[in-house]
């Protein structure tokens, strides 16, 4: 009862979005009310780090503000990476597959059922929307992608407040959680921090449409069709979850964060160098104050030149 009323306004908005197009904060507003029903449930709540960084209990308050936060987050990032055909279903089933075996090992049977069905939902879909035939080719829209983007934030908050007997189920330290649900869903938060950072330095909102986006980059500079893209990064996410899997179940927070910051690290720089856009940002940003400069000088000469009357 705590999704249905969630889902039935982002369905709505995203339905609208896609007729008629609305503003970012108009779908923001309707993010922060669906989520506000599922941190209403007790079971969603994050109380407890399980000793992240030695933080255990939370107080609510923080706990409300964590949880709206990542929800937020998750939602607009998986909206974000619907650019190209493919990846957002493809990326949505790697995480949705890591979900499933997380739910069924801590039998966590309703979570499981809904990880199982939406991924039945995307299987079926991605076929319509690499296909070739304009007769059979669909779209996901933003009445799909917040509505997969929901679920998924709804199943992250889950996986992150399982109470502490269904923890030791799980084949990673526990208060590794926190880490392994970033590398989880590594792709749609790189993609949405970059492209963020790239508008913020450009002066530009965050919010603005560009081709700043790491499957814009693969597809404009390397020159590789939709579907490509989309499997080298879904690829590239499965391995990713794995090795953080793996480095979860041996190695505590300092180890597990290293790689994630040095992961991280190693895909700006490859993005910044092969961004044909980001790679002159600066340049540009330098350009346009000499301009400035010269301009505002110009006036000022101006206006010292006028005759006094």
């Amino acid at each position: 009862m705590f999704l249905i009323p969630g889902l039935t306004i982002l369905f709505i908005i995203g339905l609208k979005d896609d007729l008629v197009v609305l503003s970012p904060f108009s779908k923001l507003a309707a993010q922060v009310i669906s989520v506000t029903f599922i941190l209403n449930n007790e079971a969603f709540m994050v109380n407890s780090l399980h000793g992240f960084f030695g933080i255990y209990d939370l107080p609510i308050l923080v706990s409300y503000l964590i949880g709206g936060f990542i929800m937020v987050t998750i939602i607009n990032a998986y909206n974000l990476i619907d650019g190209i055909d493919g990846l957002a279903a493809i990326v949505g089933i790697v995480i949705l597959i890591i979900y499933s075996t997380i739910f069924y090992m801590t039998q966590d049977y309703f979570y499981l059922l809904l990880s199982l069905t939406l991924n039945g939902c995307l299987i079926a879909f991605l076929k319509y929307n690499l296909s070739s035939s304009s007769e059979e080719k669909i779209f996901m829209g933003d009445t799909g992608s917040l509505i997969v983007g929901f679920i998924i934030s709804v199943l992250t908050m889950r996986f992150l407040a399982l109470p502490s007997e269904k923890l030791e189920d799980l084949p990673f330290i526990v208060e590794n959680i926190p880490l392994i649900a970033i590398g989880i869903l590594i792709v749609p938060l790189f993609d949405t921090a970059r492209v963020f950072t790239i508008r913020l330095a450009n002066r530009k909102s965050p919010f603005s449409a560009d081709r700043n986006h790491t499957h814009h980059i693969l597809i404009d500079y390397f020159n590789i069709s939709h579907k490509k893209a989309s499997l080298i990064i879904g690829a590239f996410n499965l391995v990713f979850v794995y090795l953080i899997i793996v480095l979860g179940s041996t190695s505590f927070n300092f180890w597990l964060v290293a790689v994630i910051v040095l992961t991280v690290i190693v895909l700006a720089y490859f993005f910044y160098r092969y961004n044909y856009s980001f790679s002159n940002l600066k340049r540009k940003i330098k350009l346009k104050r000499k301009f400035n400069d010269v301009k505002k000088r110009g006036k000022n000469i101006l206006k010292n030149d006028k005759p006094k009357e």
